[in-house]
């Protein structure tokens, strides 16, 4: 053990000269406060004294107790060299070489996740001698990348002229610099390795398709959950299964692609829209009267319905109209008529029979158009109903349409259709469309007899309450109500 005593003014500085020579491993073994003996110290200043000893463990530089010694580092900048060495140079260094590190791990796993194909071999040089173009590598653009960042990072620390030794933490002595440049080199080699250009080029990865998968798997399911709501709605509606059908398969591939529930109404009118098909307004003929009989079972409103039309054409268009009424079984048919014919200054003719008919529209010949009342004939009336078919057909060129009620269900419009289908029907004619809760049983009709619509009686004003039959204006009305 070397044990050493130090003298000084001041404690502190006692203190400085132990730490400047022994070291801070010293220990202090006494201290005290001396003044010199004798006359002549008297008057002389107090003295420190410390004694301090170490325990050698290797040899020590030696270091003179005379000389001027720097002012002592501030308590945390005891262990400065060190620090400052990895601060200012190895620490930045040391960093990115982590960093570097870290992202070669990860491409690492990123290739060893990839699904690999069996190497292949180099190509041979062409017979020109250049040499065949080798296989793209794995991540080439991102290693390359990697190893400027790295090589730029060690180049440009190598060039630091400050290098000091520090133990390591396994033992021995070691520069930071050359434990850095291993790590460097090691690295580097690393990024050798994965630059093997007969690896494979990057393929995109399963997880990435099977969420793609998933994805469209969830939108299907959240469309076919809203066409199941949209055919919910229809079918309150009254609108039978197979036109449900049809329409849901127009719709189908909207829902799957994600579209919402009002977009997906929106398409569903157009489509319905698109498969009715309405004959549009009376035209009237440039040679001869347009001659137009409306025929259907009792109380679905035929007289109303022809004043309307009648009203429209000669009020509203200023053609010439006239109006033969063959309903005198209904009590007040005839009146009825009269009024309306009295009112909008239109001749009104009734017929009994075929021959009475053929007289009346000899008469008026030189109409444009001419309105035909009948009387109401129940479905299961057959017995009537071919009286009227032979009246009809007994005259050339009248066009036969076939007047219908909204509120009737479509099984008994059906029932109707069948009856009726012994006359010559080219139009359908539906009213009531105020007082029907649905309209579902309009759509039915024409999807399931193909036969065009014409009118739409919405009232009991005249002529206000009928309109041209319209494909969009009835889509609208059975989508709206469908969303109530």
């Amino acid at each position: 053990m070397l044990v050493k005593t130090f003298q000084a003014g001041e404690m502190s500085e006692a203190l400085r000269m132990v730490k400047a020579e022994m070291g801070l491993d010293a220990m202090i073994l006494s201290s005290k406060k001396e003044r010199k003996k004798g006359f002549l110290g008297f008057f002389s200043k107090p003295y420190y004294e410390v004694t301090a000893a170490l325990e050698p463990r290797q040899p020590q530089p030696r270091h003179n107790p005379y000389r001027e010694e720097a002012p002592p580092a501030p308590p945390e900048r005891e262990l400065s060299t060190r620090e400052e060495f990895q601060n200012s140079m190895l620490g930045p260094l040391a960093r990115e070489v982590r960093e570097l590190k870290q992202r070669l791990e990860a491409l690492s796993k990123k290739e060893a996740a990839a699904p690999r194909e069996p190497l292949q071999p180099m190509q041979p040089a062409t017979e020109q001698g250049a040499e065949a173009p080798a296989p793209r590598t794995f991540a080439k653009e991102e290693l390359e990348e990697i190893k400027k960042l790295l090589y730029s990072a060690v180049s440009g620390k190598e060039k630091e002229p400050r290098l000091v030794s520090f133990p390591l933490a396994g033992g021995g002595a070691a520069s930071e610099t050359t434990q850095t440049k291993s790590m460097a080199a090691q690295l580097q080699q690393q990024l050798e390795v994965l630059s093997v250009p007969s690896l494979p080029p990057v393929k995109e990865t399963t997880l990435v398709e099977e969420v793609r998968e998933a994805k469209q798997s969830v939108r299907a399911s959240q469309g076919e959950l809203l066409l199941d709501a949209l055919a919910a709605e229809l079918q309150g509606e009254d609108v039978g299964p197979e036109a449900i059908e049809l329409l849901m398969e127009a719709i189908r591939p909207a829902a799957r692609g994600g579209a919402g529930i009002g977009e997906l109404r929106n398409l569903m009118a157009e489509a319905l829209a698109g498969m009715i098909k309405c004959s549009g307004s009376l035209r009237i003929k440039k040679t001869g009267p347009r001659i137009v009989a409306v025929v259907g079972p009792t109380g679905v409103g035929k007289t109303t319905t022809i004043a309307k039309i009648a009203a429209l054409y000669a009020l509203n268009r200023r053609v010439s109209v006239a109006m033969v009424t063959m309903d005198n079984f209904r009590v007040g048919a005839v009146e009825q008529l009269k009024t309306y014919a009295k009112i909008m200054d239109l001749p009104l003719e009734v017929a009994g029979n075929s021959q009475e008919l053929g007289k009346a529209l000899a008469r008026h010949s030189d109409k444009d158009l001419i309105m035909i009342d009948t009387a109401g004939r129940s479905p299961k009336d057959t017995e009537r109903l071919d009286e009227l078919k032979g009246y009809l057909e007994a005259h050339n060129g009248i066009d036969v349409y076939l007047c219908l009620s909204a509120t009737t269900r479509t099984r008994e419009i059906d029932e109707i259709i069948a009856t009726f289908g012994t006359l010559p029907i080219t139009k359908l004619l539906f009213t009531k469309l105020d007082e029907s809760r649905s309209l579902g049983c309009i759509v039915d009709t024409y999807l399931k007899h193909k036969v065009p619509l014409s009118y739409f009686s919405t009232g009991q004003k005249v002529p206000e309450d009928i309109e041209v039959a319209s494909s969009r204006k009835l889509a609208s009305l059975v989508v709206q109500e469908s969303t109530r």
